[in-house]
């Protein structure tokens, strides 16, 4: 699911040979094989070295983003991708791979295109730039720039732009869908519940009768439940309340949709949606970018917080760090321990996505949101932050005032 996993690489891919609403054969085939046959496919094996290049990486990265978004499995169907040029890109069964082509392919096929600061493979979309035209990539024309020296990442960025980075051996695993395998319902506790929350409250952005929730903390109370429940009459669910298979894959759908993932031109799923799940055992003493990422959180916290104290975020776990977790940990009823345990970074994760999502939807607000916490330094994450402790306006605010 595009919240909390990090894409990778799968073992095999299922290819479906004709549109996807017709009754074709469905192929699977290793994922390294189904590159190699699309590059074949595509391009021609006496292209310049770079134009080769930045079109293979197109083509994993638009296959990953296929895989990524669960765009045929959200709709109902049961393949990853299709054959046909119309709607992904052109795959023929049992095809004859050329050598140069399987030698880069070999190469290439774990990496892959992202917009820089985002989480999924861009859907790098192309077209041959003759017959055809399109947002994306020109096949030909990435031929011609290679002829005048232009290498592969200068072609990509020329298409794509250049806030584009490359991701290199990306993981390889079999495909691992989200729905988790069994219904959720009222009274149930999960991570993927908390996914699901997320999700309503990001539709609910776009479909204001859906309720959101106000803590996004994995519990299906009833808040979730009436959530859920009014997702499922806007959109011809059976509407139980419950979150089965059907219901699960039209918010993946939807959220999706709404973020324009499987699009050229996406909202993106920011990389700092991925660090809040809990990595290590974090105490005084330590000094990191973890720790850099902890201090950042306390100082949005204590924005809302009267209770937790400002902390400068410098990647050093001093005394005032230390305050600053105690003070959370007495919020919530855990032992004041001021280390940070599994318990202790759930507490300050919930609550902050609580206020992210309620509070700092706006990227102006909070743009550390848009970049991953273990790539800045303590001063770069300080200076995107631009909070100061003292934001209170030096008097009392009361109904009916305007201000």
């Amino acid at each position: 699911m595009p919240i909390s996993v990090v894409p990778y690489i799968p073992t095999y891919i299922t290819v479906h040979l004709g549109t996807p609403s017709s009754s074709a054969e469905n192929v699977t085939v290793p994922f390294i094989d189904y590159i190699k046959n699309v590059a074949s496919s595509e391009i021609y094996p006496t292209w310049h070295y770079s134009s080769l290049r930045a079109n293979i990486l197109a083509q994993v990265s638009f296959a990953l983003n296929r895989v990524y978004t669960e765009f045929y499995p959200s709709q109902g169907y049961d393949f990853n991708i299709t054959s046909t040029t119309a709607y992904d890109q052109r795959f023929i069964k049992d095809r004859t791979i050329f050598d140069s082509v399987s030698q880069l392919v070999d190469e290439l096929f774990d990496d892959y295109i992202r917009r820089e600061g985002y989480v999924e493979p861009l859907s790098a979309k192309f077209c041959n730039g003759t017959t055809t035209q399109c947002d994306g990539l020109s096949q030909w024309g990435s031929e011609y720039l290679a002829q005048e020296g232009t290498n592969s990442m200068e072609i990509l960025r020329t298409y794509y732009g250049d806030d584009i980075e490359l991701v290199v051996n990306a993981p390889i695993q079999d495909i691992q869908y989200s729905y988790p395998g069994t219904a959720m319902r009222r009274g149930e506790r999960s991570p993927d519940i908390r996914i699901a929350q997320f999700m309503l409250n990001r539709i609910a952005q776009a479909y204001p009768a859906i309720p959101k929730i106000p803590i996004v903390d994995g519990f299906f109370g009833p808040q979730t439940e009436a959530s859920v429940r009014q997702f499922q009459k806007i959109f011809n669910l059976t509407s139980d309340g419950i979150i089965g298979k059907g219901t699960w894959y039209t918010m993946v759908r939807l959220y999706s949709g709404l973020l324009r993932l499987s699009e050229l031109v996406s909202e993106g799923q920011p990389l700092s949606q991925l660090n809040f799940d809990y990595e290590e055992f974090l105490s005084y003493g330590q000094q990191s970018q973890r720790v850099a990422f902890l201090q950042y959180l306390l100082s949005v916290l204590s924005q809302f917080y009267t209770n937790i104290p400002f902390v400068t975020i410098d990647g050093v776990y001093g005394p005032a760090t230390r305050q600053a977790v105690m003070a959370l940990q007495r919020d919530a009823g855990l032992p004041q321990t001021g280390s940070v345990s599994e318990a202790t970074w759930d507490a300050i994760a919930e609550r902050f996505l609580s206020i992210d999502r309620t509070v700092l939807a706006s990227a102006g607000l909070t743009p550390f949101r848009s970049s991953l916490a273990g790539e800045l330094t303590p001063e770069e994450i300080q200076e995107s932050l631009a909070l100061h402790p003292n934001q209170f306006p030096g008097r009392s605010l009361e109904y009916g005032q305007t201000d």
